[in-house]
Parts: structure tokens; sequence; C-alpha cells
């Protein structure tokens, strides 16, 4: 590990040097990309290789093939990088229109099924040079109460691994900023000519074969706890890890799953699903953006919160 004294006289643009020939596994198309020379960058290598003590790129006919070291190295380098490249973007004025940021934005795969068109949409029109990479969160397991049900995401945006993220209504400590931006409900979806599409009773529902969405198989839900209060149940006969495959076993088996009513809105068509009113009551959800206070003060975050907004909100009205 680097100590204060190395840092000092450690050069930054090795690493970028490490990422290009990372990406393009050849010196000489790293030079191109760099708009280095090729001895250029063989020099910085040998640089980099006595400062990280390893071959790092072995050469081959064909270009280069980085060491097990190298690749352990790679996603480090390229958050440390991602984190320098944060700290100088957001020393400038932001601009959507000709910033070149990349944005980490939590959400499940469902909000991305349901947003993610638009987001791309408004991208291209608004803001053409922004990325967005999108992850995956999930509720923190075993946290029934919502108290804590998402303090593994917190702790992400804590931490900068997040911006922002999406999410049903959160219990969050005052440094985070929580911003309502919709609602949404779980509705019964299942193919046209299913039973429960024609007859959405109770007992078709009781009748009917189950899919429960789950990412740890677990097959039970919110849905039975008020079936058990009716003195109902019913029978899953296979979870899905997530809301797409779900979508899928539904289109192709004669399954009845629960999914929020914005992902039938905007992908059932396309699986031959439709939305049926559970036969039974549960309250709409809050849909809400997520961030530390501290990072809203980054004028580029503050602008995707409010992106993000007008677009949950947009999807909504349609």
């Amino acid at each position: 590990m680097l100590n204060e004294i190395d840092l000092s006289r450690a050069d930054l643009n090795l690493l970028v040097l490490f990422e290009a020939v990372m990406a393009e596994r050849h010196v000489g198309r790293a030079a191109e990309r760099l708009n280095l020379s090729p001895s250029a960058v063989s020099h910085g290598l040998g640089r980099l290789r006595r400062l990280l003590n390893d071959p790092l790129y072995l050469r081959t006919p064909r270009g280069v093939v980085p060491t097990d070291r190298a690749l352990e190295l790679a996603p480090r380098i390229d958050a440390a990088l991602a984190a320098v490249r944060g700290v100088i973007a957001s020393a400038e004025p932001f601009d959507p229109a000709t910033s070149v940021r990349r944005f980490r934005v939590g959400m499940a795969d469902a909000s991305l099924c349901v947003y993610g068109p638009g987001l791309v949409a408004a991208l291209e029109a608004d803001a053409p040079g922004i990325a967005v990479s999108a992850i995956h969160v999930l509720r923190t397991f075993g946290k029934v109460s919502d108290d804590h049900a998402w303090d593994e995401v917190l702790a992400m945006l804590d931490a900068g691994t997040l911006d922002v993220a999406l999410l049903p209504w959160v219990v969050a400590p005052a440094r985070f900023a929580v911003r309502e931006v919709g609602r949404d409900r779980l509705m019964a979806a299942c193919r046209a000519d299913h039973p429960y599409a024609s007859d959405p009773t109770l007992d078709t529902y009781c009748a009917s074969r189950h899919l429960v969405v789950s990412v740890r198989g677990d097959p039970v839900a919110a849905t039975d706890a008020s079936l058990a209060a009716l003195g109902r149940s019913r029978r899953v006969m296979i979870t899905a890890p997530n809301f797409s495959v779900a979508m899928f076993l539904a289109a192709e088996c004669n399954l009845v799953v629960s999914l929020p009513e914005t992902l039938i809105e905007a992908q059932g068509a396309r699986f031959g699903l439709v939305g049926r009113p559970l036969p039974f009551d549960l309250p709409y959800s809050r849909v809400v953006a997520v961030a530390t206070r501290a990072a809203l003060g980054d004028e580029g975050i503050a602008w995707l919160v409010g992106a993000l907004a007008r677009l949950v909100a947009a999807t909504a009205r349609a």
C-alpha cells in the first residue's frame, strides 16, 4: 500500500494509462486513445510496474494480457479515477447539456423497466454526454420493519457508492433528503386467457397457481398476510429472483403474480399480461428519491434528483 511519501511522488496519469491499456489490451491502441506515442505508454508502464511491483501486462503477439494482480487492481483503480473525475467535475459549474459525468442510481429492476426508457430518452434530449449506472438494490434481508429495511442502501449513499436511490417509502436519518416523487401499488398480473383475468374474485385467486418474486426464494409475501387475515391461503408454485423474470414466466405459464401497477402498465402488453386488482385491499406505496443532504450540494446530483422526479411524475400521468 502507498504511504504518504510514495503518494506524493506518484503520478496520477499512470492510473489513467493503466485504465486505457486494460480497456484496449494493446499498447498501440491505448496510445491512440490517450493521444500519446507507443513509446511513451511503454515508458509509463515501466514506471507503473516499478510503483506497483508487478509486471501488470504481459506481451503477446496480439497485444498484452493483464496479470492476476492487474485484474485485481482494475476495479479499485476504476473507482479511484471515478472519484477523482467526480471531484473535478463537481468543481465546475454543472451544465447537463455539456456534462460528461456518470451517475450511479440505485433502483429495483422493476423501476428500471418502468423508468429506464424514459430516462434514456431524457438523457438523449437534454444531457447527451451524461451516463447512468443503474445498480440493483434490495431491502435488507431479515428486516421486516420499514425502519431498517433499506439500511444497506442508505450505507451505500453514505459511502458515495450511490448518488441517489429510487425506493419505496423509507425511514431515514436527518442527514438524508427523502423526496416523494410518485406512488405505486401491487396488482395481480396474468395472461389474458387466465381465469383470474375474467373473474378477479377471492375464490379464483386462491384457486390459482402463483408466482412470487423473491431473491432468496422465500414463497411468502405481503399478500399472504392479507389472505391469512381473511382465513384464506394460496399455492405458490414457483419463485423468481426479480420482476423481469417473473413477467417472462407469467407470460409462458398459467400463473398469477403480484407486480407493481406501473410495471404492468409499462411492460405488461409486451409480455401479453393483463393487470387486475387484488381481491383484498393493499395500500399504495410512495416512491421516493433519496440522497444525502451533503450530496445535494453537488449541482449535478441535485439535477439528477429533479430529473428522476419529473420522469416518475410524467410516467404516472401517461
